[in-house]
């Protein structure tokens, strides 16, 4: 900007110089014609009044500067003083002349290209008809301008330096302050006052902007909080495969990687994204499952559409262990429920075949009908356990929390299993102060129950069942059951509380166990906060701790 304003100053400054120049010469030129012009007239009124009175002689012995002619009335040339009259043309079409034998005075101007000269004439008319004509050279404009050549030079150069400094000068002063205007602050600096519209309008833009990127900021970290607080991995790439936003956990499942990189291909990608991805792409939707340590993932890729156009492809990485997990419990429960359920319908529907069929002698059947009892009291039990489960699987049990004291509710149980506990020869004990929690009294119960009465059941003659209640130094409460009994390999100690599962499977059935009871217990625990310790010796014993968290206790 400042050369052109320096350039555009300087060609006024030449052009006033040059325009002034013009002018002074041409108005210098036009005065100094109308000076001769005034100067020929009072000549030819001298040679006019000197003709009235000598004649030709007066003429003859004039010595004037100018160049002098008579001239007829009819034209015929009488005297010129450059010139023989008698090889002189008629003069009375010249302009001069006819002006002045009409009017009284004329005069006119001739000009010579050749000889650049300008001729100029003034004629005066005599009273005898006869006229006058005194005539001077002057030099044209151009030489006048020639003539004046080297001074107009010495003016226009002195008048270009000068135009050129003050042009300089005028063009930092102009743009400084655009050049020194703060873009961040425009309203605090010192600006001409036809900028202000603009420096108001960068001052608007600019905090429009700031907000704007204050807002986009803003929106930038709670997304990068959200997609990195996720236990998903997340991609967004664009359509040339390059990774727009990712987080970390995207990161170290598709490339492995601590970065994330710049495209695709720039690292190692796994086979399942890549190819999810390229279905994105084609505009379908993809999805691959994988594993990886252990863990089950599935990836699920979908095209990103704008005005009709694919422009990206939106990748979620998602852990479905637990799904699978579940998934694979489901269906070994569904097998182990067919499988529990069939054995007592299987031993009643044979009971009963051979009963119909008139096979069992009379003095048997009571023998059978107890079997068949046995048999349903030990379908019903097993289906009254897989209801609790399924209650505590939804966490919808119908009955409000309460207080239940720890110690009262065990000695109920107790009592309870206290004739069980009689025929196997095992002594039951009850340990501790009286410890209240908060929770459901019939989820409570059913727990305790199962802890107790496995220790029963899994226990040898002359054993013992203890349960113990304490205040733990790290906070909450503590119920303990420990026996005396066979104890749990080491190898089954993880899968105890797994639904249906027996460390002895034809031990258990012998002993009307239904395989659910550390499953409820289980549920018990999670449904109040709980957890389950588990600690046990093979022909030693087993104890199971479920410690209650410190919120639960009053």
């Amino acid at each position: 900007m400042t050369p052109r304003i320096f350039r555009n100053s300087l060609l006024v400054g030449l052009t006033a110089v040059v325009l002034s120049v013009a002018l002074f010469l041409g108005a210098l030129y036009e005065y100094d014609e109308g000076q001769v012009y005034a100067q020929l007239a009072a000549a030819a009124d001298y040679v006019a009044r000197g003709v009235e009175q000598g004649g030709l002689s007066y003429l003859e012995g004039l010595d004037a500067g100018s160049r002098i002619t008579w001239v007829a009335q009819d034209g015929t040339i009488l005297y010129d003083s450059a010139a023989d009259p008698a090889g002189m043309e008629n003069h009375s079409g010249r302009t001069e002349i006819a002006e002045a034998m009409e009017t009284g005075r004329g005069q006119s101007a001739h000009f010579s290209s050749t000889l650049l000269q300008k001729t100029l004439y003034s004629a005066k008319r005599l009273p005898d008809g006869s006229v006058v004509r005194v005539s001077a050279n002057k030099s044209t404009i151009t030489t006048l301008l020639l003539g004046m050549l080297q001074p107009v030079a010495w003016i226009v150069l002195l008048v270009l330096a000068l135009s050129g400094l003050l042009a300089s000068r005028l063009a930092r002063r102009i743009t400084k302050p655009i050049n020194e205007l703060d873009l961040d602050h425009p309203q605090r600096c010192r600006i001409y006052p036809e900028l202000a519209p603009l420096t108001d309008r960068l001052a608007l833009q600019s905090r429009t902007i700031r907000r704007q990127m204050d807002e986009l900021s803003a929106r930038q970290r709670e997304f990068a909080a959200i997609t990195e607080s996720m236990s998903e991995g997340f991609l967004l790439l664009d359509s040339r495969r390059a990774v727009l936003a990712s987080n970390r956990r995207a990161v170290q499942l598709a490339f492995s990687a601590a970065q994330p990189p710049a495209r695709l291909e720039a690292v190692n990608c796994r086979a399942e994204v890549c190819a999810c991805v390229d279905a994105a792409l084609a505009g379908a939707h993809g999805a691959r499952s994988f594993a990886d340590d252990g863990c089950s993932y599935q990836v699920i890729a979908n095209p990103v559409v704008a005005d009709g156009q694919v422009t990206g492809a939106a990748v979620l990485i998602m852990d479905v262990t637990e799904r699978e997990q579940r998934e694979s419990l489901r269906r070994e429960f569904s097998a182990n429920v067919s499988h529990e359920l069939k054995t007592p319908l299987t031993s009643i529907s044979g009971f009963a075949e051979l009963m119909k069929d008139g096979l069992v002698p009379p003095e048997k059947v009571p023998e059978f009908a107890g079997d068949i009892h046995a048999e349903a009291q030990r379908l019903i039990s097993l289906i009254d356990d897989i209801i609790r489960l399924s209650a505590l699987d939804e966490d919808a049990p119908g009955f409000e929390p309460e207080s239940v004291d720890l110690h009262a509710l065990a000695a109920e149980v107790l009592e309870r299993l206290r004739p069980a506990a009689a025929g196997q020869g095992v002594t039951l004990r009850l340990q501790g102060a009286p410890l209240t929690v908060r929770g459901v009294r019939q989820i409570l119960e059913e727990m305790v129950f199962n802890l107790c009465d496995n220790a029963i059941k899994y226990n040898v003659p002359d054993g013992s069942v203890t349960v113990s209640l304490r205040r733990p130094a790290t906070g909450g409460a503590c119920l303990e059951v420990a026996d005396t009994g066979v104890g749990i390999p080491y190898a089954h100690q993880s899968r105890v509380f797994e639904r249906f599962y027996r460390v002895d499977k034809s031990h258990s059935r012998q002993l009307g166990g239904t395989g659910l009871g550390l499953s409820i217990v289980k549920h018990a625990a999670q449904y109040h906060g709980a957890r389950l310790e588990l600690q046990s010796t093979p022909s030693k014993g087993t104890s199971i701790a479920v410690l209650f968290p410190e919120s639960t206790v009053l």
